[in-house]
């Protein structure tokens, strides 16, 4: 597999992956090591005897920026016994900045030294051939994160990967390879879909599956907010380098809004739904991006589900319009609304009853799902979700490529048929990087 290359101005020394490495359990050894591409097999952290203090778990983090930050504060505020011992991202300057915003908060819980400040596009490699890193934290542009996850894998490192997985159909093989790795592996893959992790979802929708409303028949679900952030490129900066820095707004790096922010929906009807949609059809367009932004500010699709159950999704991105963060669940007794954020979620009856409903708490959903991680590490039961979260993230492409083309796009092309594959594999920071221009219905190709 190729990977991005040329451009790192520091990095590590250059050894090969260590025979041996321990790993972090309460008691006992919690798995066996597993091959590398580069070295024998390893031994996890935990053989040690179980009457000796166990050692911290090790992070790192992949991508320095608002939500790479944000994951690891959440690690470390939430978790004992753990310590961040690496910092990559694209910017030298990003990683000292979290480096140094955190030893104020963390001192105890930060051992990052000089040497283990990585950057560069090729930065993430260094993370995987330290030796002191068992769990590698991926918040880089979502272009990368099925390619950089599968890597990790074969590293014999545990991951936690933010959401989306992946923003085409050849990530989404890749996402299920990683799983299948991670599973023979014993290692984990815990990822960003905080959501499933927040109480007053995961009662609303056992709820919905015990048959609280009956049978399902249709849903709606809402992502509309009034804009999104955008970075004005800078003077002197190469197409691939300004595409990196404004990554929102390129397709081959966030998927568009649908993959890169609404995805935390589609993730809830999926999981509501007990699965991926059998078909999409959608539309929509653009009317106040950024002239070089690739994005469209709308999008609204029909997801069929098994059983002839259609979602309504609808997206957006403008501003002075009205914002609405929902799902809305209709079935013959009744209907559920969860609302996003902390906006908590209900069930009443079709004569407008209320008879349950619950608040939310989305910060404590943040760090539950890196408490899940580092538990499930330490109890030798590693969690696996990739294949969950990159059926989701499927979805939302599925959606995109029906609302760019036209057409009615199945499940089974995406998963089947399709050859997308539009992230670059030798990316050159001076290089062009991967400009497609903006989806025109009827004159998009669905491949």
């Amino acid at each position: 597999m190729n990977h991005p290359t040329n451009s790192t101005s520091k990095a590590c020394s250059q050894e090969p992956l260590p025979t041996r490495r321990k790993f972090i359990k309460k008691s006992g050894a919690i798995s066996a090591g597993v091959a590398s591409t580069f070295a024998a097999t390893r031994v996890l952290r935990g053989d040690e005897p179980a009457e000796s203090k166990p050692e911290p778990i090790r992070l790192a983090i992949v991508g320095a920026g608002g939500r790479g930050s944000g994951a690891v504060n959440d690690s470390l505020t939430i978790n004992e016994g753990v310590k961040l011992v690496a910092i990559a991202d694209l910017e030298e300057r990003k990683c000292q900045n979290l480096r140094k915003s955190l030893s104020n908060r963390f001192p105890d819980k930060l051992d990052v030294k000089d040497g283990d400040l990585y950057h560069g596009l090729d930065a993430y490699k260094r993370v995987l051939d330290n030796k002191d890193v068992d769990v590698v934290m991926f918040a880089t542009p979502p272009g990368f994160r099925a390619p950089y996850v599968l890597d990790a894998v074969d590293a014999g490192k545990h991951v936690f990967a933010e959401k989306p997985t992946c923003v085409d159909p050849a990530g989404y093989h890749q996402c299920l390879e990683a799983d299948k790795k991670a599973r023979a592996n014993k290692t984990a893959i815990v990822t960003g879909t905080q959501y499933r992790r927040q109480t007053n979802y995961v009662e609303a929708i056992k709820r919905i599956h015990d048959g609280e409303i009956g049978d399902i028949v249709s849903a709606t679900s809402r992502y509309c907010s009034n804009g999104i952030w955008y970075r004005q490129r800078k003077e002197g900066m190469s197409d691939a380098e300004y595409q990196l820095y404004n990554w929102m707004h390129f397709i081959w790096l966030s998927g568009d809004q649908i993959c890169e922010q609404a995805v935390h929906n589609i993730d809830t009807i999926n999981w509501v739904m007990g699965g991926p949609p059998v078909s999409a059809y959608g539309g929509g367009g653009r009317f106040t991006r950024p002239d070089d932004s690739e994005m469209w500010d709308n999008m609204a699709v029909d997801y069929v589900y098994p059983g002839d159950k259609v979602v309504s999704f609808i997206c957006r991105q403008i501003p002075s319009t009205k914002s609405d963060n929902s799902n809305v669940i209709y079935g013959t007794k009744g209907t559920c609304t969860i609302l996003g954020a902390n906006s908590g979620a209900s069930i009443k009856t079709r004569d407008g009853e209320v008879t349950w409903e619950m608040g939310g708490n989305i910060g404590d959903a943040y760090k539950q799902e890196h408490k899940a991680l580092v538990d499930s590490i330490r109890e030798g039961k590693p969690i696996v979700e990739f294949a969950e979260t990159a059926a989701s993230s499927l979805t939302a492409v599925l959606g995109r490529l029906a609302a760019y083309t036209g057409q009615a796009v199945t499940w089974d092309f995406v998963t089947n048929e399709s050859k997308m594959d539009i992230v670059p594999k030798d990316l050159d920071i001076k290089g062009p990087g991967a400009l497609r221009g903006v989806a025109i219905p009827g004159k998009e190709e669905l491949v």
